[in-house]
């Protein structure tokens, strides 16, 4: 049984083989990576039933103490960097046409956030320093490093909150919920990081804000794609970084879409409980992410690590998984008709305000 489960959280490792296989490739086996994420795993998930069991006690004794698991998320480090060596000496120096420079920089985007966020978030949960630089080193690849800074420090604070940008509100497309999450988020990252800066007695202009010295190795990542693969390079990444920030906040739009805590007054709410996020137990998008669906229970105990994750019976159950209800929300119309309802059922009136 455990390793089955083993065997399982390997197979996002398809998406990577097939990342490699677009890269190499061309015509359109470079799509097969998209068209796996977004048009099969969807048509599958609609066919099969979630599975909402949990490990017993000491199935998840096993798991927690299993290294394995850990070693899994690892690997993906170096992994992701090659990934993104290789696409950008095939866009810097392999004659390609425009179609093929497309598809291989939407699939870059695509390992940019299945793996450069979605891993970079678990091991951002981390305690060790270790995991945590580690984290920091995939959300690199993303430029999307002020993540690591807000999402543990705002976003896990405020869920659910009028003041979190990464909460989608009832009745907000997608599209305005994007600059909303992105400019935010920022925002709030800087107010967080300066605020630690101070709090050490140090300048908010000065090496101890961590902010500052994430934008510093972005900008030095850029710099050195600019140097040793040239402009289109350079551009074509930054799309491909783009396209896996806008997947995360699409994640984010989809997981709390919605739901509010209750305000206790003075600024304070109560505290973020399962029936806060949407969570899905469908099992193909569930092991593709390392379990960021099972969301409800990752924001009611963020220090559990994926592979221990559980199902909560109070806790909102999106219709589908992830990749599916990405795609829905592209479709504002269809996800309000399919959504909306949701929320009216278990959410306070006060909800349905969209400011």
């Amino acid at each position: 049984m455990q390793g089955i489960r083993i065997f399982r959280y390997a197979s996002p490792l398809l998406v990577y083989l097939g990342a490699l296989f677009a890269f190499a490739g061309s015509g359109w086996q470079v799509l097969i990576p998209l068209l796996y994420s977004f048009v099969f795993i969807p048509l599958l998930e609609l066919l099969l039933k979630p599975d909402p069991s949990n490990l017993s006690a000491a199935e998840e004794q096993l798991a927690k103490s299993s290294r394995v698991y850990d070693w899994m998320l690892y690997i993906i480090v170096p992994l992701q960097w090659g990934a993104l060596g290789m696409f950008l000496h095939q866009v810097a120096f392999v004659p390609q046409d425009t179609f093929d420079l497309l598809g291989k920089t939407a699939v870059m985007g695509l390992l940019c956030g299945t793996f450069g966020i979605n891993v970079g978030h678990e091991l951002g949960h981390r305690i060790n320093t270790m995991e945590q630089h580690m984290a920091q080193a995939l959300l690199l690849t993303s430029l999307y490093m002020h993540f690591f800074i807000e999402h543990n420090k705002g976003h896990h604070k405020r869920v659910a909150t009028p003041e979190d940008p990464s909460s989608a509100r009832y009745g907000e497309p997608v599209y305005t919920f994007w600059l909303r999450s992105i400019a935010g988020s920022l925002a709030s990252a800087w107010e967080i990081a300066a605020a630690e800066a101070h709090k050490k007695g140090h300048s908010t202009f000065s090496r101890h804000n961590q902010l500052l010295r994430f934008l510093l190795l972005e900008l030095l990542l850029l710099l050195s794609i600019l140097l040793f693969f040239g402009a289109v390079a350079l551009l074509l990444f930054g799309a491909a970084a783009l396209m896996g920030i806008l997947l995360l906040e699409t994640v984010n739009y989809i997981e709390h879409y919605g739901l509010q805590r209750k305000p206790l007054g003075e600024g304070r709410y109560e505290r973020a409980l399962p029936a806060h996020s949407w969570n899905s137990n469908h099992v193909i998008g569930r092991v593709m992410l390392f379990e960021l669906s099972r969301h409800s229970d990752h924001h009611y105990l963020a220090s559990r690590k994926y592979q221990v994750l559980r199902h909560h019976d109070d806790a909102p159950q999106m219709p589908t998984g992830y990749p599916g209800m990405m795609l829905l929300s592209l479709l504002p119309p269809a996800w309000f008709a399919v959504m909306n309802p949701r929320v009216r059922k278990i959410a306070a009136p006060s909800t349905f305000a969209t400011t």
